[in-house]
């Protein structure tokens, strides 16, 4: 039985037929273990002798086994080693590598020109109550803009937001003055998308408020944003508008060459305007003034980049993302 054992033992190919070795000789109804099984009925002096060499024939097998495991085992592993050997004399692949998207590009820029100029940066959520996005902002009930043409609502009542003045309300309603902040987001409008329109889009929105801020101060803040952003060159214009939530309101542009026509023209960006009393007084404050403005992110790109329709940034198409790896 162990000649035979043995043998089949270097037999074995593989460690599944190994195993099938070991079983037929030592698993619950071996060879050996039956053979273990008939010493009960031997008398004492003899099954002492038999119980001894059963053991030894055992002991064989299993050195046997183990040392043809070993073997098999190594053979496997220089096998793999082989099979997945890397030629380090071959040409490397060329992987392709991501970026960051150009508005992220953009925020991230415009982020760190308003932290320069001693702003704090807050958000807020994207899906709004009425009396953030409209009531608190001085929105009269019979306002437009309340129209699910222009506002996209949820069945429960809340609303996505559709500017970012809203987090103007809630910093102000847990903050006293003075202050200045700047807050970045996403926006969503009920509208026809065309080459500047977009129905969601991105806003940036800064509020200073102190004892004597003015007009002037707002028209600072902006005239140094462009400057940082565009150079010395850069010129910006004010128009009166109206806005509910401010008061004197005004409509700011920056002068550009649109790539469409090749033609220099005034580029609206955003609103700005002194911070209405009663918004003030939606959130307690008293003897208090301030500036606000908000104005789109891609429309700002549009500028920096010269890129001649805003659907470009929602594409995904890999041919305009490639192009705009770099910064402002």
């Amino acid at each position: 039985m162990k000649t035979e054992a043995v043998e089949e033992v270097q037999r074995a190919e593989d460690l599944d037929a190994l195993q099938q070795v070991r079983v037929k000789y030592l698993g619950k109804k071996g060879l050996v273990t039956q053979r273990l099984k008939t010493l009960g009925s031997l008398d004492p002096e003899e099954r002492k002798i038999q119980g001894q060499a059963i053991n030894a024939l055992k002991q064989e097998i299993e050195d046997a086994i183990k040392k043809r495991r070993a073997e098999l085992e190594a053979a496997e592993l220089e096998a793999s080693l082989a099979r997945d050997r890397v030629d380090v004399t071959l040409p490397g692949y060329r992987l392709p590598t991501g970026g960051l998207h150009v508005l992220t590009q953009v925020i991230n820029r415009l982020l760190e020109v308003f932290r320069t100029m001693g702003y704090e940066v807050v958000t807020g959520p994207e899906l709004e109550t009425d009396y953030y996005n409209f009531t608190a902002l001085n929105f009269p009930a019979e306002h437009p803009a309340r129209d699910t043409q222009d506002t996209f609502w949820t069945t429960d009542g809340r609303l996505l937001r559709t500017h970012t003045s809203p987090v103007q309300v809630r910093y102000m309603k847990h903050r006293k003055p003075p202050f200045k902040v700047v807050a970045p987001g996403r926006v969503f409008r009920n509208e026809a998308v065309d080459v500047t329109h977009e129905a969601q889009f991105h806003q940036l929105e800064a509020l200073v408020v102190d004892t004597h801020i003015t007009m002037a101060d707002l028209r600072g803040a902006i005239s140094t944003m462009a400057t940082a952003l565009f150079g010395d060159g850069i010129k910006t214009r004010l128009q009166p508008s109206y806005f509910p939530f401010v008061e004197p309101g005004a409509e700011f542009a920056i002068w550009w060459e649109n790539p469409r026509t090749g033609k220099s023209e005034w580029l609206e960006l955003g609103g700005c305007g002194m911070v209405h009393p009663n918004v003030f007084r939606a959130v307690g404050y008293e003897g208090f003034t301030g500036f606000a403005f908000g104005f789109g992110i891609e429309r700002l790109a549009l500028i920096s980049y010269g890129i001649p329709d805003i659907r470009y940034f929602h594409q995904n198409d890999l041919r305009f993302l490639r192009q705009l790896r770099g910064g402002l």
